[in-house]
């Protein structure tokens, strides 16, 4: 072998070893850094992925079969070498993001030029949050607030801390009507104020009261009579400071946690003082008592198959309202005790209430015992209805009349293709004797939630169809929108149909069309406007009512 043949040999294994070395220290290089092999303004960057190809002894074996020893050639710089191979292709592909963080995040919100508060709003639903009118008055830690508080005290104990807070709230309600109520024509303003008086003591305690002071015994409001073939043409002023309810609430579970300092393993609710009980939407209890109650909440039977019931026990020792049995007149109220209990129970495939009271006459109604059953079932079938059918019974011995009675309610809506806006209805009712709810504080009858023509507006005297339910049968067929849940239209078509005459309801057929239409003015003020005209068969002057109001919340 010549000298030039060796010396040629020689030389071109050194540049090859020389080119594996480089290979190999910048494979490491990227292994190190984790860039991307791909061609930048800067210079070169290497990335090693999973999946790319591996420089391996072959690799460099096959590349020094191309080695043209003899070749005369000068080796380009990296900058100009390009890659032919086609198998490098998709692996390049992948790598013409440089950046590398496309693997890991999702791109960045695209902004126009000019920020919109509105359009960032509309990616949640255009919902925001509602800021409620504040209470008039509120001292202490305000309620439904965030924030970093102040340290709570401990005088009820380390875990029944003090969150003490006094708010004053409530409603003003004025409306202007002209009501042809049952013979008398009468047009009028009148106005109510409604003043709740909350101290919060702790997370379960409480002291609660309810001041009506421009009304008088729930009937007679503060009134101008400026019209109208019955109306006296003057100022009536119908004052009362006295509290509507007054109550002290609380919580034997955390009381005793805080006494103790250890945690109680039960619930016990309870209140006591004049209170308000309102039981099956407010049909069969609405009225304030004094006494006290006491709940089991929150129960489970496996036994019964129950997965949740509460069961609340009730009595009371004045301010019990019943018109219908007791009396209506303004002393009749002290004249009998209350005792009862109620319980609510999730079972069936829907929820069930059910109760049981008794009214125990004195004094000059001493001798009257009168039991008092209700229970209701509610449930939606098939997706196409909702129902809840309500039974109310009452029987007894009444010195004076008549306290037996049973009444059935079913109250039905249609889910329609808007569920949450447009909703047709129809309850239908059946009575018989003298059906009662149990208290009542307004002397409204059983009827009270059959529809809008049953019910009245608890200031101007508007005019109601009979809501005895005594010896009769009918219903009420109507149909509610709510737009875009931010006001109400309301049509209705009613029937009070009597079967038997016992001078207790309804004599002859009644017939009622009313209408109802509200909507929030803002968050404060509400506007309310009624009408109703009811055909009275048998005679009598048919009723009439039209009525705007204005509500201020505060």
């Amino acid at each position: 072998m010549s000298c030039n043949a060796c010396s040629t040999t020689t030389s071109a294994i050194v540049a090859l070893a020389a080119s594996g070395c480089l290979v190999v220290c910048g494979t490491i290089a990227a292994l190190a850094a984790g860039e991307s092999s791909t061609k930048t303004d800067e210079g070169w960057s290497t990335e090693v992925r999973t999946g790319d190809a591996r420089v391996t002894t072959a690799a460099i074996e096959a590349n020094a079969k191309k080695v043209d020893a003899p070749s005369k050639k000068k080796v380009s710089a990296p900058t100009e070498k390009k890659i032919d191979n086609k198998a490098a292709e998709p692996a390049a592909a992948k790598r013409k993001d440089t950046s590398g963080k496309k693997d890991l995040f999702q791109p960045d919100p695209q902004y126009e030029k000019k920020y919109s508060v509105e359009e960032q709003v509309d990616i949640y639903g255009a919902k925001s949050a509602v800021e409620p009118p504040r209470p008039l008055v509120e001292l202490g830690r305000p309620q439904y607030t965030s924030g970093i508080y102040d340290e709570s005290s401990t005088f009820l104990g380390e875990k029944n801390l003090l969150l003490p807070g006094l708010a004053i709230y409530g409603d003003w309600r004025t409306a202007v009507a002209y009501n042809n109520n049952n013979g008398k024509d009468i047009a009028q303003i009148a106005t109510r104020l409604n003043i709740d008086v909350d101290l919060k003591i702790s997370g379960t305690e409480r002291i609660h009261a309810f001041f009506t002071p421009l009304q008088e015994n729930n009937n007679k409001f503060t009134r101008f009579e400026f019209g109208g073939g019955d109306g006296n043409e003057d100022f009536n002023d119908e004052f009362d400071f006295e509290p509507q309810t007054l109550f002290f609430e609380g919580d034997v579970g955390s009381l005793y946690s805080g006494f103790s300092g250890q945690e109680a393993s039960f619930d016990l609710p309870f209140t006591v003082g004049l209170f308000p009980l309102f039981l099956q939407n407010g049909i069969w209890a609405n009225d304030a008592i004094l006494g006290g109650a006491v709940s089991l909440p929150a129960k489970n039977s496996a036994a019964l198959g129950l997965a949740n019931f509460d069961v609340t026990f009730f009595a009371a020792f004045d301010n019990v309202d019943n018109a219908g049995i007791i009396g209506a007149g303004d002393d009749d109220n002290h004249l009998a005790n209350l005792y009862g209990v109620t319980a609510f129970i999730d079972a069936f495939d829907g929820y069930i209430e059910a109760g049981y009271g008794l009214i125990q006459g004195r004094d000059e109604q001493d001798g009257l015992l009168t039991h008092f059953l209700t229970a209701s079932y509610s449930r939606r079938y098939l997706n196409t209805l909702s129902n809840s059918t309500r039974l109310f019974a009452n029987f007894g011995d009444d010195p004076v009349g008549d306290s037996n009675g049973i009444a059935i309610i079913s109250e039905n809506s249609l889910i329609s293709g808007l569920p949450s806006t447009l909703l047709p209805y129809a309850n239908f009712f059946v009575g018989f004797g003298n059906p009662q709810p149990l208290v009542d504080g307004n002397g409204a009858g059983i009827l009270k939630n059959v529809g809008i023509n049953f019910e009245t507006d608890a200031l101007t005297g508007y005019p109601k169809l009979d809501d005895t339910g005594s010896n009769a049968l009918g219903g009420a067929l109507g149909l509610q929108y709510l737009f875009n849940l931010d006001e109400q239209l309301v049509f209705e078509v009613a029937m009070v149909q009597p079967f038997e005459n016992d001078g207790i309801g309804a004599e002859d057929p009644q017939y009622g069309f009313g209408v109802r239409y509200q909507i929030p003015i803002d968050r404060a003020w509400l506007f309310r406007a009624d009408a109703t005209y009811q055909i009275l068969e048998g005679g009598d002057e048919d009723n009439f009512g039209v009525r705007a109001e204005v509500r201020r919340k505060f």
